[in-house]
């Protein structure tokens, strides 16, 4: 019984998913959100002998594109964030229930080869971290404007949900960290989104440190740094390559790369849980039903935020 795949979101994210799912040699339709009514969709999914959904929507359009999935029966992918308040995220996660260990949330960078290597290397007795990301939002997508897109909407908009991936790597670093503090610096032409912003986490008996993002750097920057009573890490995750150091040693460590490997891994995961076949080795393979606390960290950190100042400079 083949699977039809039906990517629903036309954007830059909804079209790599697409191209991925072909080259996997899945049946794959894309379809554009605007103009697509429920009933519409329903009938395309309902009438196919087995289907799946890729949601690639704005996060505003989450729970009833997986409210649909849950009631038909229809495993689904979904991107990040799923959710940026808690009350919502609870429903999503009560209307999934029926297919949530067949799902998946797309934490792509559980599929980074260099920070899975630092899950199965772990730095022992860890004190600290900060994690790091930066770039030029203007520079970062061709025939883009910041002010057209979903990041520049009060509701839901932001660097913190745009790039809260390393929200999800801390915690799968240092299950169950506690947020403390959100610091952000907005913009004047638009209210309620962040444009840099810093996040503090402390675990129980554990560490403690930092995750900044913004959208102001002028180079590109993905960096995590963790400090341990017997050893430091530096990790530069576009090179990628790291440097680990104690008092009697250093090792430096570096990784051939290509950024869509980690869609394309994480898609081939999907649609092995899809179609009942053997998933990778990856041990953070981002189930649905196993990543609620990260979800929940994000939408927590997104209420929390707290502004500072603002920016000047031409965004719109």
């Amino acid at each position: 019984m083949s699977t039809q795949y039906f990517v629903v979101g036309s954007g830059s994210i909804g079209r790599r998913h697409h191209e991925n799912l072909k080259t996997l040699g899945a049946e794959v339709h894309l379809l554009g959100w605007r103009g697509l009514d429920m009933a519409t969709l329903e009938a395309l999914i309902g009438g196919a002998e087995s289907a799946a959904m890729v949601i690639a929507t704005a996060t505003q359009i989450r729970l009833e594109l997986i409210t649909l999935c849950g009631r038909l029966g229809v495993p689904f992918f979904v991107e990040k964030p799923l959710a940026f308040r808690r009350n919502e995220l609870d429903q999503i996660f009560r209307a999934a229930m029926p297919v949530a260990d067949r799902s998946m949330v797309g934490f792509m960078m559980r599929y980074h080869p260099a920070f899975r290597a630092l899950i199965e290397e772990p730095v022992a007795h860890p004190y600290g971290f900060h994690m790091e990301i930066g770039h030029d939002v203007r520079q970062w997508r061709q025939n883009w404007r910041f002010g057209d897109s979903y990041a520049s909407r009060q509701e839901g908009g932001g660097v913190l949900l745009d790039l809260c991936h390393e929200l999800d790597m801390a915690q799968c670093l240092f299950p169950k960290v506690t947020l403390q503090a959100v610091n952000c610096i907005g913009h004047a032409d638009f209210p309620g989104v962040d444009f840099t912003t810093q996040v503090t986490l402390t675990q129980s008996g554990g560490p403690a440190g930092t995750v900044a993002m913004d959208y102001l750097s002028p180079k590109s920057l993905r960096r995590l740094a963790l400090r341990g009573r017997e050893e430091v890490l530096d990790l530069d995750l576009l090179g990628p390559a790291w440097v680990r150091a104690s008092d009697e040693s250093e090792t430096n460590r570096s990784w051939e790369f290509d950024r869509n490997d980690m869609f394309l891994g994480i898609m081939d995961d999907f649609m092995a849980l899809v179609e009942g076949r053997a998933v990778s080795n990856n041990p953070l393979m981002p189930r649905f039903d196993r990543v609620y606390e990260s979800c929940a960290l994000i939408a927590q950190a997104w209420e929390a935020r707290s502004f500072h100042g603002e920016i000047e400079g031409g965004f719109a």
